[in-house]
């Protein structure tokens, strides 16, 4: 006669079956997100950026990571090495070392070692992704409004006229760049402080009333990519989204000649529709 199990056997075989069921559900509904999971704890959480420039922050955080977990493992290494080699014994205190010279300019030495180096490359990043070249390939104008956005493609020609788009309420704005040309962003602002962010850039930059922010980046990817405001504006922040779409250049050049065209038939259209007024003449002046 087989013995029967007792309650707590029970309930473990219960609660290891509950977890078999919780780890197969899991594996079945995540296995299409199992490389993209493993990718992302590769990247330490970082979203794979678009631009030379997140490039270049995501080496400097994978670097200044992988340089405190050196620093870490060290320390625990050298914490578990004092609890094994000097744990207690016996009642007799062990050997007091003061005053030793070479182990005090050690750690006093090793932790600015360590501190100019993050900051060396930390500066050399920094200049590099706030460098403005003399003549970007494109210039987007951004300005920032509660609650949206206007973006203005500028070439400099005061003979045409720059295509504009500008966000309303649940329609945000669409900005078209090109891949592999430099772009500067002019930002300003109408009202308050907003934030221009685009998380794939690995990059946001305040837009502030009164005052010109610029940047620049060269986009490396194709797609559609999300855009947020990263500043807490006022009551409809969360309304401040946008959308960047990235084509290629030959992509792009065609759109911007069709919205010029565009344009300059819609100016040309109303143009032709105004009537012309009458010149009026001061009372008393000749006819």
């Amino acid at each position: 006669m087989r013995p029967i199990p007792s309650p707590a056997r029970l309930r473990r075989r219960s609660t290891g079956r509950l977890l078999a069921v919780a780890a197969a559900t899991v594996l079945l509904t995540g296995g299409c997100n199992a490389r993209s999971a493993y990718e992302n704890t590769l990247s330490l959480g970082f979203p794979d950026p678009i631009t030379d420039q997140g490039k270049n922050i995501f080496d400097l955080w994978l670097g200044s990571v992988g340089a405190a977990l050196i620093v870490g493992l060290f320390v625990w290494g050298l914490i578990l090495y004092a609890v094994v080699r000097y744990r207690k014994r016996t009642d007799e205190l062990p050997r007091q070392v003061r005053y030793n010279l070479p182990i005090e300019v050690l750690y006093t030495v090793i932790p600015f070692v360590i501190i100019a180096v993050l900051f060396y490359y930390t500066a050399v990043t920094e200049n590099g992704i706030d460098k403005i070249s003399k003549n970007p390939a494109v210039t987007i104008g951004v300005i920032g409004f509660q609650w949206n956005w206007t973006f203005n493609y500028e070439d400099g020609n005061p003979a045409t006229t720059d295509p504009s788009v500008t966000g309303a309420p649940g329609q945000p704005a669409e900005l078209v760049l090109p891949t592999g040309r430099s772009i500067r962003f002019v930002e300003t602002s109408n009202d308050v402080i907003h934030s221009f962010w685009v998380p794939k850039f690995l990059f946001k930059r305040d837009v502030i009333p009164g005052r010109v922010n610029q940047f620049e980046v060269t986009i490396r990817q194709e797609g559609t990519f999300i855009g947020r405001c990263a500043e807490l504006c006022g009551e409809k922040h969360d309304r401040m989204d946008f959308r960047i779409k990235v084509v290629s250049p030959q992509e792009y050049d065609t759109f911007i000649a069709a919205q010029r065209l565009r344009m300059t038939s819609s100016t040309t259209a109303a143009s032709s529709t105004v009537p012309i007024a009458a010149t009026v003449q001061p009372a008393g002046s000749p006819s």
